[in-house]
């Protein structure tokens, strides 16, 4: 790996950092306030009457004197806003229901983003990651550009013999050996159009190792197993968080977020959900295991990971995950109507 070795130095010092952030960082977050990033079209209003607290309360929280937000701010919620830990037996049990009657296998995981109540159905169960293992390789760069590691300029060079693959992708049409590419170019290229040239270019620039280590350090428990692209439903569910909470730490990553909404497949979990609603997600897809992971913005919103494997029709297969997806959509919905 002559390009990454350059930046090897660089590189040992962010992962000792990286390692020392998680360590120091995540018992504080666990007993602080609830975050929430605003979403064009969010009011305090609105805000207020999704966590079950009022607008006055949102204003002292966050030292506002008026009600003016914008989008990609974070707000703080105050502790203890938010109602009771809902129920969510009678939502595993519908998409159970649901799937039993469905050709294949499915691992699914659910996260409300309020409670942090979650369940999973086949969580666990390695199955093909497909497409979606280029969201935790995306994140890495971005980790490692806010760090100071690299630089979004920093350019790649095209090889055929180590990057070419077709399918999804824009790149293999045109691309020649010695074509250099910024490293923004390529990562938003393996997230908007699923590029397979773009993500063999990142991943093999970090290497496939490092990236595993990165995505261990995460919580990954499935990673590359005997070097095949497995995951589960917890794990990618688990890097879709950590896309999230790197959103309200860097600008870098409330783009890969805005990357993540305005992609060109949305077959999946977006396909049922109403106009409007913000749903960041990456699709993944090889014959027989379509897939997509992501966070739907609505008045209470949450993470939904879908994989799968077996699945003959693939047009079927994402319908499946739009319909699991809408079911969770319309059960967090009555929950915030209950609010």
């Amino acid at each position: 790996m002559p390009e990454f070795m350059r930046k090897k130095g660089k590189f040992r010092l962010f992962l000792t950092s990286f390692l020392l952030f998680f360590l120091l960082a995540l018992p504080v977050a666990a007993w602080a306030v609830t975050y929430y990033r605003v979403m064009p079209g969010d009011s305090l209003w609105q805000i207020a009457r999704r966590f079950g607290t009022t607008v006055s309360e949102l204003m002292a929280a966050n030292n506002l004197h008026g009600d003016l937000i914008y989008p990609g701010q974070t707000l703080a919620v105050p502790d203890g806003s938010s109602s009771t830990a809902p129920d969510y037996g009678p939502l595993k049990q519908q998409i159970e229901n649901y799937l039993a009657g469905q050709p294949g296998t499915y691992g699914v995981y659910f996260k409300d983003l309020i409670s942090g109540r979650s369940f999973g159905i086949n969580a666990d169960l390695p199955l093909p990651a497909a497409s979606t293992v280029k969201l935790p390789a995306v994140l890495f760069i971005n980790y490692l550009v806010d760090r100071g590691n690299l630089d979004w300029q920093d350019k790649l060079t095209y090889r055929s013999d180590l990057h070419y693959q077709g399918g999804s992708g824009i790149l293999q049409f045109g691309v020649k050996d010695g074509d250099r590419y910024t490293l923004r170019t390529l990562t938003t290229l393996s997230i908007t159009l699923s590029d397979n040239i773009a993500y063999n270019m990142l991943r093999h620039f970090v290497g496939k190792e490092t990236l595993a280590q990165f995505m261990r350090q995460l919580g990954g428990q499935t990673v590359f197993p005997n070097g095949q692209n497995l995951s589960t439903a917890r794990d990618m569910a688990t890097y879709v968080q950590a896309a999230l909470d790197f959103s309200q730490a860097s600008p870098d990553g409330r783009r890969l977020l805005d990357d993540m909404a305005n992609g060109i497949y949305n077959e999946g979990i977006p396909a049922q959900i109403p106009v409007g609603i913000t749903v960041a997600h990456k699709e993944g897809f090889i014959w027989g295991s379509p897939g997509d992971v992501g966070v739907v913005f609505g008045s209470r919103p949450f993470i939904v990971t879908v994989l799968s494997q077996g699945v003959e029709d693939p047009d079927q297969g994402f319908a499946n995950i739009a319909a699991i997806a809408k079911m969770m959509y319309d059960y967090q919905e009555s929950l915030a109507r209950q609010q």
